[in-house]
């Protein structure tokens, strides 16, 4: 139980960088920091935190920042899922290639956030809605260190 709580508690973090207000000249490189976090603990624990964790996820990141209910949670899963599904191969990577394949990831979701707000007619003005993605892979490194000190600091198995 104290695992999970842990593991949700990073969640929440993620969630709370997710919201903190930026200069207008700096949102559009927001890093995805939920799809971040999901990433490193769907590496690290796939079979207790995967499709289902991600589709909450999404549900509370849809409501708390206003957007089209299921739009994050769409994204979240199918990122989510390819994952869990190469969480193994994943884990065995180096960082530059984990980095990598977290720039695949993010661009991903941003490619189906993307499709569906064209779909609503709400599509971004700037080519800047794509540099979410290579910085979310800049800080990857950063990420995974912080969460794998958390991991062994409270012996998260």
């Amino acid at each position: 139980m104290h695992n999970r709580m842990m593991v949700w508690a990073t969640f929440l973090g993620a969630l709370i960088l997710t919201l903190l207000p930026m200069p207008e000249w700096a949102v559009w490189i927001r890093p995805a920091w939920v799809l971040l976090v999901l990433v490193y603990w769907n590496m690290t624990y796939p079979e207790q935190i995967s499709l289902g964790s991600a589709w909450i996820l999404g549900i509370i990141l849809d409501v708390l920042t206003g957007s089209l209910l299921g739009e994050h949670a769409f994204a979240l899963t199918v990122a989510s899922y390819f994952v869990v599904k190469m969480h193994a191969r994943l884990r065995m990577f180096s960082l530059l290639q984990q980095g990598l394949c977290v720039f695949l990831l993010v661009l991903l979701y941003q490619m189906i956030i993307y499709c569906i707000l064209g779909f609503i007619n709400a599509l971004p003005t700037t080519k800047l809605y794509w540099a979410s993605s290579v910085i979310s892979m800049l800080l990857w490194p950063w990420i995974v260190t912080i969460l794998r000190h958390l991991h062994y600091r409270y012996k998260l198995a």
